[in-house]
């Protein structure tokens, strides 16, 4: 399952980022994760749906310094697998 994950609040200049991809390589999940220009942080994540339940749960509660007041997130299709987690600038 791969989804677009759009995640609004505090989000940037806390450490949001570095926040993702440790959670999604502790969960064995491939992706990417990017600011936004508007103050959003933008991942795009793949792997079981289970897991991926765990890991937006686990963006609701973000690192210590920011605040996440709203997650949209958008099943998508894969066209080629995603292979790592990567930081996106």
């Amino acid at each position: 399952m791969r989804l677009r994950i759009f995640i609004s609040g505090r989000v940037q200049g806390v450490g949001f980022r570095a926040y993702t991809q440790r959670v999604a390589q502790s969960y064995g999940l491939s992706g990417w994760v990017r600011n936004l220009p508007d103050g959003r942080v933008e991942a795009l994540v793949e792997g079981d749906e289970e897991v991926l339940c765990h890991f937006v749960k686990d963006l609701w509660t973000g690192p210590p310094l920011s605040r996440v007041d709203k997650l949209e997130l958008i099943k998508e299709e894969s066209d080629e697998p995603l292979i790592g987690f990567d930081i996106r600038y």
